[in-house]
Protein backbone atom coordinates (compact mmCIF):
# COMPACT_ATOMS: atom_id res chain seq x y z
CA UNK A 1 0.00 0.00 0.00
CA UNK A 2 2.75 2.45 0.98
CA UNK A 3 4.69 1.52 -2.16
CA UNK A 4 1.67 2.21 -4.38
CA UNK A 5 1.16 5.59 -2.67
CA UNK A 6 4.84 6.47 -3.15
CA UNK A 7 4.66 5.50 -6.82
CA UNK A 8 1.55 7.66 -7.29
CA UNK A 9 3.28 10.60 -5.60
CA UNK A 10 6.36 10.24 -7.81
CA UNK A 11 4.16 10.07 -10.89
CA UNK A 12 2.40 13.29 -9.80
CA UNK A 13 5.79 14.98 -9.32
CA UNK A 14 6.87 13.89 -12.81
CA UNK A 15 3.65 15.29 -14.27
CA UNK A 16 3.99 18.57 -12.37
CA UNK A 17 7.57 18.97 -13.57
CA UNK A 18 6.46 17.99 -17.07
CA UNK A 19 3.88 20.78 -17.12
CA UNK A 20 6.46 23.36 -16.00
CA UNK A 21 9.13 22.26 -18.48
CA UNK A 22 6.84 21.78 -21.47
CA UNK A 23 5.40 25.26 -20.94
CA UNK A 24 8.83 26.86 -20.61
CA UNK A 25 10.83 24.79 -23.11
CA UNK A 26 8.33 23.09 -25.41
CA UNK A 27 8.17 19.40 -26.32
CA UNK A 28 11.39 19.26 -28.32
CA UNK A 29 13.28 21.42 -25.84
CA UNK A 30 12.38 19.23 -22.88
CA UNK A 31 14.63 16.26 -22.24
CA UNK A 32 13.52 13.35 -20.09
CA UNK A 33 16.83 13.48 -18.24
CA UNK A 34 16.07 17.06 -17.18
CA UNK A 35 12.64 16.06 -15.87
CA UNK A 36 14.03 13.07 -13.98
CA UNK A 37 16.87 15.11 -12.51
CA UNK A 38 14.46 17.79 -11.29
CA UNK A 39 12.29 15.16 -9.59
CA UNK A 40 15.29 13.23 -8.30
CA UNK A 41 14.72 9.77 -9.74
CA UNK A 42 17.13 7.64 -11.84
CA UNK A 43 16.66 7.51 -15.61
CA UNK A 44 15.76 3.83 -15.73
CA UNK A 45 12.85 4.43 -13.36
CA UNK A 46 11.01 6.59 -15.90
CA UNK A 47 9.71 3.52 -17.70
CA UNK A 48 8.03 2.33 -14.51
CA UNK A 49 5.63 5.24 -15.05
CA UNK A 50 5.45 5.93 -18.79
CA UNK A 51 6.21 3.92 -21.93
CA UNK A 52 7.74 6.82 -23.88
CA UNK A 53 8.25 10.58 -23.95
CA UNK A 54 5.18 10.84 -26.17
CA UNK A 55 3.04 8.95 -23.64
CA UNK A 56 4.47 11.15 -20.89
CA UNK A 57 3.50 14.30 -22.80
CA UNK A 58 -0.02 12.93 -23.34
CA UNK A 59 -0.36 12.33 -19.59
CA UNK A 60 1.04 15.81 -18.86
CA UNK A 61 -1.63 17.30 -21.13
CA UNK A 62 -4.45 15.65 -19.15
CA UNK A 63 -2.75 16.58 -15.87
CA UNK A 64 -2.41 20.20 -17.02
CA UNK A 65 -6.06 20.78 -17.92
CA UNK A 66 -7.54 19.27 -14.73
CA UNK A 67 -6.98 22.27 -12.40
CA UNK A 68 -8.61 24.63 -14.92
CA UNK A 69 -11.70 22.41 -15.12
CA UNK A 70 -11.81 22.13 -11.32
CA UNK A 71 -11.38 25.89 -10.89
CA UNK A 72 -14.26 26.68 -13.24
CA UNK A 73 -16.37 24.00 -11.59
CA UNK A 74 -15.61 25.61 -8.22
CA UNK A 75 -17.12 28.88 -9.44
CA UNK A 76 -20.13 27.00 -10.85
CA UNK A 77 -20.71 25.31 -7.49
CA UNK A 78 -21.03 28.66 -5.72
CA UNK A 79 -24.78 29.05 -5.40
CA UNK A 80 -24.58 32.85 -5.20
CA UNK A 81 -22.96 33.06 -8.66
CA UNK A 82 -24.99 32.96 -11.86
CA UNK A 83 -23.62 31.06 -14.85
CA UNK A 84 -22.42 34.28 -16.48
CA UNK A 85 -20.85 35.50 -13.22
CA UNK A 86 -19.09 32.15 -12.75
CA UNK A 87 -17.58 32.36 -16.23
CA UNK A 88 -16.54 35.98 -15.78
CA UNK A 89 -15.00 35.25 -12.36
CA UNK A 90 -13.07 32.33 -13.79
CA UNK A 91 -11.71 34.20 -16.81
CA UNK A 92 -10.80 37.36 -14.93
CA UNK A 93 -8.91 35.19 -12.43
CA UNK A 94 -7.02 33.70 -15.40
CA UNK A 95 -6.18 37.20 -16.62
CA UNK A 96 -4.84 38.18 -13.19
CA UNK A 97 -2.71 35.03 -13.11
CA UNK A 98 -1.34 35.73 -16.61
CA UNK A 99 -0.35 39.23 -15.53
CA UNK A 100 1.27 37.84 -12.38
CA UNK A 101 3.29 35.43 -14.53
CA UNK A 102 4.33 38.42 -16.67
CA UNK A 103 2.65 36.96 -19.79
CA UNK A 104 4.93 33.88 -19.83
CA UNK A 105 3.80 30.43 -20.84
CA UNK A 106 0.39 31.04 -22.29
CA UNK A 107 -1.51 27.77 -22.62
CA UNK A 108 0.34 24.46 -22.79
CA UNK A 109 -2.31 23.05 -25.11
CA UNK A 110 -2.04 25.94 -27.55
CA UNK A 111 1.75 25.77 -27.44
CA UNK A 112 1.79 22.03 -28.19
CA UNK A 113 -0.82 22.33 -30.94
CA UNK A 114 1.58 24.60 -32.78
CA UNK A 115 4.65 22.49 -32.02
CA UNK A 116 3.56 18.87 -32.42
CA UNK A 117 -0.14 18.93 -33.28
CA UNK A 118 0.54 17.59 -36.76
CA UNK A 119 3.34 15.16 -35.95
CA UNK A 120 2.20 13.20 -32.89
CA UNK A 121 -1.13 11.40 -33.08
CA UNK A 122 -0.86 10.40 -29.41
CA UNK A 123 -0.44 14.00 -28.27
CA UNK A 124 -3.00 15.30 -30.77
CA UNK A 125 -5.59 12.90 -29.33
CA UNK A 126 -4.66 13.93 -25.78
CA UNK A 127 -5.00 17.63 -26.67
CA UNK A 128 -8.34 17.01 -28.39
CA UNK A 129 -9.61 15.14 -25.32
CA UNK A 130 -8.38 17.82 -22.90
CA UNK A 131 -9.86 20.67 -24.96
CA UNK A 132 -13.12 18.75 -25.25
CA UNK A 133 -13.39 18.31 -21.47
CA UNK A 134 -12.54 21.96 -20.92
CA UNK A 135 -15.03 23.11 -23.57
CA UNK A 136 -17.75 20.95 -22.03
CA UNK A 137 -17.28 22.61 -18.64
CA UNK A 138 -17.54 26.04 -20.31
CA UNK A 139 -20.65 24.84 -22.13
CA UNK A 140 -22.14 23.85 -18.76
CA UNK A 141 -21.65 27.42 -17.51
CA UNK A 142 -23.14 28.88 -20.70
CA UNK A 143 -26.17 26.57 -20.46
CA UNK A 144 -26.69 27.76 -16.90
CA UNK A 145 -26.45 31.37 -18.10
CA UNK A 146 -28.98 30.65 -20.84
CA UNK A 147 -31.43 29.09 -18.37
CA UNK A 148 -31.06 32.16 -16.17
CA UNK A 149 -31.75 34.49 -19.10
CA UNK A 150 -28.32 36.14 -19.09
CA UNK A 151 -27.01 34.61 -22.32
CA UNK A 152 -28.57 34.61 -25.78
CA UNK A 153 -30.43 31.50 -26.89
CA UNK A 154 -30.32 31.89 -30.66
CA UNK A 155 -26.87 30.25 -30.53
CA UNK A 156 -26.32 26.89 -28.87
CA UNK A 157 -24.19 26.64 -25.74
CA UNK A 158 -21.88 24.35 -27.72
CA UNK A 159 -21.38 26.97 -30.46
CA UNK A 160 -20.61 29.68 -27.92
CA UNK A 161 -18.29 27.44 -25.89
CA UNK A 162 -16.33 26.55 -29.03
CA UNK A 163 -16.11 30.23 -29.96
CA UNK A 164 -14.86 31.16 -26.49
CA UNK A 165 -12.22 28.39 -26.46
CA UNK A 166 -10.99 29.38 -29.93
CA UNK A 167 -10.93 33.11 -29.17
CA UNK A 168 -9.19 32.58 -25.82
CA UNK A 169 -6.46 30.46 -27.43
CA UNK A 170 -5.82 33.18 -29.99
CA UNK A 171 -5.82 35.85 -27.29
CA UNK A 172 -3.24 33.88 -25.29
CA UNK A 173 -0.93 33.78 -28.30
CA UNK A 174 -1.31 37.53 -28.85
CA UNK A 175 -0.70 38.11 -25.13
CA UNK A 176 2.74 36.53 -25.47
CA UNK A 177 3.59 38.61 -28.55
CA UNK A 178 2.29 41.89 -27.14
CA UNK A 179 3.46 41.23 -23.57
CA UNK A 180 0.10 42.44 -22.33
CA UNK A 181 -3.14 40.96 -21.00
CA UNK A 182 -5.07 43.40 -23.19
CA UNK A 183 -6.00 40.67 -25.77
CA UNK A 184 -7.40 38.53 -22.93
CA UNK A 185 -9.39 41.42 -21.52
CA UNK A 186 -10.81 42.24 -24.94
CA UNK A 187 -11.78 38.58 -25.46
CA UNK A 188 -13.77 38.60 -22.21
CA UNK A 189 -15.37 41.97 -22.78
CA UNK A 190 -16.37 41.27 -26.36
CA UNK A 191 -17.73 37.75 -25.78
CA UNK A 192 -18.86 37.46 -22.16
CA UNK A 193 -19.75 41.11 -21.78
CA UNK A 194 -21.35 41.67 -25.18
CA UNK A 195 -21.78 38.98 -27.87
CA UNK A 196 -23.04 36.28 -25.48
CA UNK A 197 -25.47 38.57 -23.66
CA UNK A 198 -29.20 38.15 -24.08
Amino acid sequence: MARAAAKKLTREKLLDEGVAMLIDQGYHGTGLQDVLQAVGIPKGSFYNYFDSKEQFAAAVIQHYIEPFIQQLDGYLQQSELSGSAALESYYWAQIEESARRQFRGGCLLGNLIGEIGETSETCRNAIRSALGRYRNKIMEAIEKGQREGAFRRDKTALEMADLLVNAWQGALLRMKIEQSVHPLEECCRNLLGDYFKN
